[in-house]
């Protein structure tokens, strides 16, 4: 039994498939889910687990090599906005319209639904290598 890091084991699992260059959404409870890439559904309650847990625990195990995120979230959703420029300087963070990330997202290999209920807390990772 793992005594650190993700414990769930879908989402530990899944996570282990992952190669560089393969994308992972991290999105809230109202992001529509493209059929396609795998989905690990964490969402238990509004709000549990939130978006920043869920990043944050992502991205202690993942190499990240960029991120896109919507260019709506710096208005709707500060929190979210100041969480991404937290984890991504400018040139590692790419803005879009929802509607494109959304269409983004349909190339993911993974998806990890939170529970997450604040608008646009929503990032598309694109994975690195640790080398």
């Amino acid at each position: 039994m793992k005594k650190a890091g993700i414990l769930n084991r879908r989402l530990s699992g899944a996570l282990a498939e992952l190669g560089h260059g393969d994308g992972v959404l991290v999105c809230d409870a109202g992001m529509p889910i493209p059929d396609g890439p795998h989905v690990v559904d964490l969402a238990f309650r509004a709000g549990v687990p939130s978006f920043a847990e869920v990043l944050d625990g992502l991205l202690a195990e993942l190499v990240v090599e960029g991120a896109t995120a919507a260019t709506e979230v710096r208005d709707a959703n500060p929190a979210a906005s100041a969480l991404l420029d937290g984890h991504f300087p400018d040139e590692d963070l790419t803005l879009v319209p929802h509607e494109r990330l959304k269409a983004l997202s349909g190339g993911a290999r993974l998806v990890v639904r939170t529970g997450e209920a604040r608008p646009y807390a929503n990032v598309l990772l694109r994975c690195g290598v640790f080398f």
